[in-house]
């Protein structure tokens, strides 16, 4: 890779451009994915090397992306980069149903900030949006949804697989985020637009980590009532075990019956569903409150095998 990185900084800024504007989205990504963050970082270094490669690659940007889901997605996004100790550097661009141009003087709908070398690695297929977002390594700043429906788009240069779909959520890749995650960010991400996916996700997946072997015999019924949304209100879902069998039922009626119903904060619980918060310290500190039989909160809990973080 040092000989690339002598290759593109022989290159004048001409030849840099045609390098990027000319050359197939398939060779440019796997010179992308063979240079490990150092090397990628040394090379964005290299001043012409970066600003023809960051503009090329957003006006080149449906050759990264799906068709269908670029079409999808409307709006104006800034991307404001950062770099080691030096200037952020900002590209504004207009995504107009399967269009991208770049408009520097457009007022953006929401601001994406990022590390420069994650972001060459998202466009390219090889991060994903939501887990960098959850990590705290992507800033979201004006529409959210906005943000990660950008974050959709992108497939495998030379195939027509989707690189990774933020709404995808891989539980593992999720209790790593968390976990090294400020509770502080963690609460902005759960009074924000992308909370509805979070819990969509972790709900759905829900039953994948329930020991059936401990939950044979075990019949319960427990409500969680997951606070912190911005318009005050709290998201409902109620988990049912039976026979070794779990069930997830979101937005319950009023009235419903269950033996224990849990509330507790949103940032909160995906710390708890992560492992991350221990539930009788969270009965403790107050961050969980039961209302109802105890006992059965706890063995839904001891029931419960949730993902450990990497590392």
């Amino acid at each position: 890779m040092p000989a690339v990185i002598d290759r593109f900084a022989a290159m004048s800024k001409a030849e840099v451009n045609d390098y990027f504007c000319q050359r197939d989205v398939l060779e440019i990504t796997e010179m992308i994915r063979d240079a490990s963050d150092d090397e990628l970082r040394e090379l964005i270094e290299i001043d012409h090397f970066r600003e023809e490669a960051v503009d090329a690659i957003l006006d080149r940007f449906a050759e990264f992306s799906d068709a269908g889901r670029l079409a999808e997605v409307e709006g104006v996004v800034r991307f404001q980069l950062a770099r080691l100790r030096k200037q952020d550097v900002c590209h504004t661009a207009r995504f107009d149903r399967g269009n991208v141009t770049l408009e520097p003087d457009a007022r953006p709908d929401v601001t994406i900030r990022a590390d420069i070398v994650d972001f060459v690695r998202l466009v390219t297929g090889q991060s994903n949006a939501a887990l960098l977002y959850l990590g705290g390594r992507l800033g979201i700043e004006g529409q959210e949804l906005l943000a990660l429906a950008v974050g959709t788009v992108f497939t495998v240069p030379g195939s027509h697989q989707a690189a990774v779909d933020p709404t995808a959520l891989d539980p593992v890749d999720v209790a790593t985020a968390v976990a090294t995650t400020s509770s502080r960010h963690m609460r902005a991400v759960m009074e924000g637009g992308f909370r509805p996916i979070v819990l969509e996700e972790v709900f759905r997946r829900f039953p994948d980590f329930i020991d059936i072997g401990k939950a044979g015999d075990l019949r319960l019924c427990v409500g969680f009532r997951i606070a912190g949304r911005k318009d005050g209100d709290v998201d409902r879902y109620t988990v049912h075990i039976a026979d070794g069998v779990c069930t997830i039922e979101s937005d319950p009626p009023e009235g419903q019956r269950r033996d224990a119903t849990i509330t507790i904060e949103g940032h909160d619980f995906l710390r708890l569903a992560t492992g991350q918060l221990h539930p009788v310290r969270g009965v403790l500190t107050g961050a969980l409150k039961v209302r109802g039989d105890r006992s059965k909160a706890l063995a839904l809990n001891a029931v419960m095998v949730p993902p450990q973080p990497r590392g």
